[in-house]
């Protein structure tokens, strides 16, 4: 036997595709990544101004027309208001003018995140500096004194993600990528609803009562963390139903390479290039990681639209499981590694066991 025989015997065409596939996914991974953390840029931060009527609008103008437009500028009518839009999340930081001192306020939320608050304030002080003014910061959400960098709510959703697509990745190779018939497919959602609910209580558990790095609701918490597994679970069920085992690949390459590095968790969404900062609040890890930033220092406010999210994925996830059950209930699957391929399915070969 030649040595190109013996390299055809030990590595299979689907095993050479699968490895190129992995692969690109560590090439995307190091990409996503690199571009979105490597240079942070603030970028229209929403940002209040409170100013007498008289310089309120030389104010606003000045402001909006930095260098680079780092500040999205509005008027807010007084401090309560300025306050009110800070807590739900519509700006990220708010200068309160005080037209018979040289010292003005500033209210930041770093419980929205550190460095973000940090960039508002440099930003604000350079501003201020070069009129001759000084500033005051005054932090209205402030971080936990656990979570001082405010990225535990971040590990905690990509905690959360991790165990979605890994649970939906174990239904795969220990029963078969694609179900055999829809009453097969709701067994696998209903045994993912189960490990979302616990994967909530435990993760809120531990971030929370155990650790103390995050403050807020622990139902809200779990309830959080119960949404977020099941859409990401749910989603590599259905990518696995369109594609078989390469389904977990595409679902790392969305959660992961794509939805971890937008989330806003190390830098907020107005520090993050373009792409990812359009993209993040529409994925999963991101729209999760606003919401436990939300409930954990903002009283919940501000969640409906992640949670419209998750709920998108989630139910999408479980439909598109269920309908490419229904349609595939006659497909006689393979179990993975027989190097058999399936046609034009793309499944690569897999079989349940037992699925």
């Amino acid at each position: 036997m030649t040595f190109v025989d013996e390299v055809k015997n030990a590595v299979t065409v689907r095993a050479a595709l699968l490895v190129i596939g992995v692969l690109g996914l560590m090439v995307a991974f190091i990409a996503s990544y690199a571009g979105a953390f490597h240079h942070p840029k603030p970028k229209d931060i929403p940002f209040a101004v409170v100013a007498p009527q008289q310089i309120s609008g030389q104010l606003t103008q000045r402001l909006g027309s930095l260098p680079g437009d780092p500040l999205d500028v509005r008027t807010a009518k007084n401090e309560a208001d300025a306050m009110r839009q800070l807590r739900d999340r519509s700006v990220d930081g708010a200068l309160l003018v005080d037209p018979r001192s040289t010292t003005d306020r500033l209210l930041v939320a770093s419980g929205g995140g550190a460095s973000l608050a940090q960039a508002v304030e440099a930003i604000t002080t350079a501003a201020e500096k070069a009129q001759q003014r000084t500033v005051k910061v005054i932090d209205v959400a402030p971080a936990a004194e656990g979570d001082s960098r405010t990225l535990s709510a971040f590990y905690l959703v990509v905690g959360w993600c991790v165990g979605g697509y890994l649970c939906a990745a174990i239904l795969a190779i220990s029963a078969g990528a694609r179900p055999a018939n829809t009453h097969r497919a709701l067994i696998r959602l209903a045994v993912l609803a189960v490990y979302s609910i616990a994967a909530g209580l435990l993760g809120s558990l531990i971030i929370g009562p155990v650790l103390d790095a995050l403050p807020g609701s622990y139902l809200g918490l779990a309830g959080l963390g119960a949404l977020v597994v099941f859409a990401v679970g749910a989603t590599t069920l259905a990518f696995q139903g369109l594609a078989g085992v390469v389904g977990i690949g595409l679902a790392i390459l969305v959660i992961v390479v794509l939805g971890n590095p937008s989330a806003g968790g190390a830098y907020p969404y107005p520090l993050l290039p373009p792409f990812w900062r359009t993209i993040g609040p529409g994925l999963p890890p991101g729209a999760g990681t606003w919401s436990a930033r939300s409930i954990a220092y903002f009283r919940g406010e501000a969640v409906t639209g992640p949670l419209l999210v998750l709920s998108i994925w989630a139910v999408a996830g479980a439909v598109i499981t269920v309908v490419l059950a229904g349609l595939n209930r006659d497909r006689d699957e393979r179990p993975v590694g027989t190097g058999r391929s399936s046609g034009a399915g793309g499944d690569l070969g897999e079989r349940p066991v037992g699925a």
